[in-house]
């Protein structure tokens, strides 16, 4: 288990001011949080945690989370289920992430490029052959690979480096 640190959680204090929302459209998520995150651009407040989401369950994971009441946000290295595979690895304690459709394109604003990918995912509790949906969902985002097939022809801006962005609901 990670441990909270007290200068993480005086950051998070001076973040929850009334009124304060974290709302971020899935192209802010994609070229402002993640590209920064990716190129090692700090922010001066932590809005969104790093964190293995993998390693917990998604109830334990809004307590965990720097903002939000009903969406939680973090970033998240990229585990393969293999070591020469490209398929992540998505297994929780409990149950498993299961993606319930292909990745969808995230365009600039101008609608000129593919700047990231969107995944669907809901949790399953139990093995992957008998498990049991649940309620949780979860939003996987990460930036396009150069040789991406899935990528509509456009231009895609950056190639693919971990860590993704989750948003959990």
């Amino acid at each position: 288990m990670e441990e909270i640190r007290s200068d993480d959680m005086e950051k998070q204090d001076e973040v929850m001011l009334p009124g304060f929302r974290f709302h971020p459209t899935d192209e802010e998520l994609v070229r402002f949080y993640l590209k920064r995150k990716i190129q090692q651009k700090s922010l001066p407040i932590e809005l969104i945690r790093q964190l293995d989401i993998y390693k917990f369950d998604p109830w334990d994971l809004p307590k965990l989370a720097s903002t939000g009441e009903k969406e939680w946000y973090f970033y998240c290295p990229r585990d393969r289920k293999y070591r020469n595979s490209t398929r992540p690895n998505r297994v929780t304690g409990a149950g498993f992430w299961k993606a319930t459709g292909t990745d969808r394109p995230i365009y600039s604003s101008d609608g000129s490029k593919c700047i990231g990918l969107k995944k669907s995912l809901v949790f399953y509790k139990g093995r992957a052959a008998k498990g049991v949906k649940t309620d949780w969902m979860m939003h996987e985002f990460r930036l396009p690979s150069l040789t991406d097939p899935s990528l509509p022809q456009k231009k895609p801006l950056e190639k693919t480096i971990p860590p993704n962005l989750n948003v959990l609901m």
